[in-house]
């Protein structure tokens, strides 16, 4: 049989079944900061279901988690090192540029 006649059969790959991400032993909680920040983009965000590959049930309780460790201040609502360092760096030169002229 040619392959141009069978265009709905599927490919032999091997399939290897990943870990899941959250064992049977670990607790969501917003304490478990090891955890919670595996499920956190570098900006900050919380990163979606089937990035994660979580289940549902799952997925709530690690949103719940980070938010709650938010507004404790465990965690940053924005992670933007790189723009107060920008802006940081313009603070420094325009406030010596003003010291120099008033001297």
């Amino acid at each position: 049989m040619d392959k141009s006649n069978r265009p709905f059969l599927k490919s032999k790959r091997s399939f290897r079944r990943r870990l899941p991400p959250i064992e049977a032993g670990d607790r969501i909680d917003y304490r478990n900061m090891s955890l919670i920040s595996r499920f956190i983009s570098e900006q900050g965000k919380i990163l979606s279901r089937r990035v994660n590959r979580l289940t549902l049930k799952e997925q709530r309780l690690i949103t719940i988690a980070i938010k709650q460790a938010r507004i404790l201040s465990l965690l940053p609502f924005l992670n933007n090192e790189k723009l107060f360092e920008k802006t940081e760096a313009n603070t420094r030169t325009t406030t010596t540029g003003l010291i120099t002229r008033n001297q």
